[in-house]
């Protein structure tokens, strides 16, 4: 107890009885617990439950296993009549094409006929439900977890043991993070794993393992090509070390080449011409659906409100107008980065990073909410208060959608669960501290709060007047919006705060 108090260490922490068996226990514990809530999550519907002809994302992950367990590889992206691309076809990276292609290997050992070509389509018996299910469980444990586990241990290295004492409430913010248990086990994706692979590469960042950073991010980008919404913040923080450094050509060149041999490696199969390569690429940039899709709350979605960009703009315009906005939005964080390589800053630049292509890239979905609350979850413990108003915010942007998809009980159920982790007694060590805010902030929030309320309990109970059916989802998508902007632009002039600080570099300068 003695030790305890000298360390600076509360004896009553709810935590502290996890951290006092150390970072790998206290992982183990909440990572069980975690595992236990995807499970329960599982249990309830998915996208495009019992509604053919086209089903949902369960549907079109299910399709992929089949196509690539029955098809040769330099097949799986060319339309024909043996894999017509209008159902389903893959529309993502060759390395989730990989992914299909193993995790349809289980499927077909235990249920043949959940994958077997052309009559598997619409395949909901319940064993296959449940193999499905494993595969994206297993997916997490194997991938994002261990990411975590390696995450944790970096940011927390070097750090006193009196800011350690938080480390299982940052852990269970983590891995309890109930957008990602949502989309994943409810909705069904298998984002866990290119978010796991980002996990890894930002511990390597911070670890000062750049070729081994360099690897992982390239495997994120194979898997999901929105992973991209973090390459500007890689890319620039690389770059800040390399030209920091006595030969900044050779060190540019030697992470292009480990950066060109992962993309080597991934896509050899379709390296071997031309139309090949270019049949995959075009596969991977869905133009055709336009700026936008549904009610996102982002830039262009929310402006077409006031706006009419489809009907105003050609495609080749628009395309040219979201690339312009999003390359000039991300620029300031880049430079930053350039200038003033550092750990911390560089995780802002990932918040800014993907929070630019959200609001301002071409095709953004409801889901991808999910890229910039990922850093934000890094820095749950520097900013908690950013951290939750964005879960929060992020979860009732996706609301609509998990409606569609009958999970509004595990929806309830896990914002429950976040609540109470994120208040719990010692969890966050600088909120006491910063809790003087003016009255009319206060008001302010407890204002945005009992809208977001409000506007749960409409979409749930009341219908929409016959002349505008979506007026429900348009009044989420401009809340969402207003604050999703609000936290950008805080992140970005934070980023360039901590740059002025030099107290944050001392760890970089090891390396140079």
């Amino acid at each position: 107890m003695k030790k305890m108090k000298e360390e600076g260490i509360n004896s009553n922490s709810t935590w502290w009885w996890l951290f006092d068996r150390g970072i790998t226990a206290s992982f183990f514990c909440i990572g069980v617990a975690a595992l236990l809530v995807r499970a329960a999550v599982s249990i309830h519907p998915y996208s495009g439950a019992g509604n053919p002809p086209k089903y949902g994302d369960f549907e079109a992950q299910r399709h992929w296993m089949e196509i690539t367990l029955n098809l040769p590889i330099e097949q799986w992206y060319h339309n024909s009549t043996t894999n017509d691309l209008s159902y389903w076809g893959l529309d993502y990276p060759p390395l989730t094409a990989y992914q299909s292609y193993v995790h349809g290997l289980l499927l077909r050992f235990f249920d043949p006929d959940s994958v077997s070509l052309y009559t598997s389509r619409g395949h909901e018996s319940y064993l296959g439900k449940l193999l499905m299910r494993w595969t994206v469980l297993s997916s997490d444990a194997l991938m994002f977890f261990p990411a975590v586990l390696c995450f944790v241990i970096a940011y927390f290295s070097g750090q006193s043991r009196g800011c350690k004492s938080s480390i299982s409430w940052h852990i269970a913010m983590i891995l309890l993070n109930p957008c990602l248990i949502l989309i994943d086990h409810g909705h069904f994706q298998y984002n866990c794993i290119s978010l796991g692979l980002t996990v890894g590469a930002v511990a390597a960042i911070l670890s000062d393992r750049e070729f081994v950073a360099s690897v992982l991010f390239s495997l994120a980008l194979n898997h999901k090509q929105m992973s991209a919404y973090f390459a500007p913040a890689f890319f620039s923080h690389l770059l800040g070390k390399c030209i920091r450094r006595r030969n900044p050509i050779l060190e540019v060149s030697k992470l292009g080449v480990v950066v060109l041999g992962t993309f080597a490696v991934v896509w050899w199969p379709y390296l071997h011409s031309v139309e090949s390569f270019l049949e995959v690429l075009s596969r991977l940039a869905p133009f055709e659906r336009g700026i936008y899709e549904d009610y996102v709350a982002n830039f262009w979605c929310t402006t077409s409100i006031l706006i009419k960009w489809k009907r105003l703009f050609s495609m080749q315009f628009l395309k040219f107008l979201s690339l312009a906005a999003t390359v000039s939005t991300c620029l300031p964080s880049m430079v930053q980065q350039i200038r003033d390589p550092n750990s911390q800053s560089f995780l802002y630049a990932l918040l800014n990073s993907a929070f630019s292509f959200y609001l301002f890239s071409f095709q953004v979905h409801e889901k991808s909410i999910l890229l910039p609350l990922l850093p934000a979850t890094f820095l749950a413990l520097e900013e908690p208060f950013i951290f939750q108003w964005l879960t929060q915010y992020a979860m009732l942007s996706m609301f609509p959608l998990l409606c569609r998809d009958k999970l509004v009980l595990p929806y309830i159920a896990l914002y429950g669960i976040f609540v109470l982790i994120y208040c719990s007694p010692d969890g966050i060590p600088f909120t006491r501290k910063t809790n003087s805010c003016a009255s009319s902030k206060s008001f302010l929030i407890a204002f945005l709060l009992f809208c977001s309320l409000v506007l749960h309990i409409i979409y749930l109970t009341l219908t929409p007047p016959a002349k505008y059916p979506f007026l429900f989802e348009a009044l989420i998508m401009l809340l969402c919006f207003s604050q999703f902007v609000l936290v950008a632009v805080y992140a970005n002039k934070k980023q360039w705060t901590l740059s002025k600080s030099p107290s944050l570099i001392g760890k970089e300068k090891k390396s140079i």
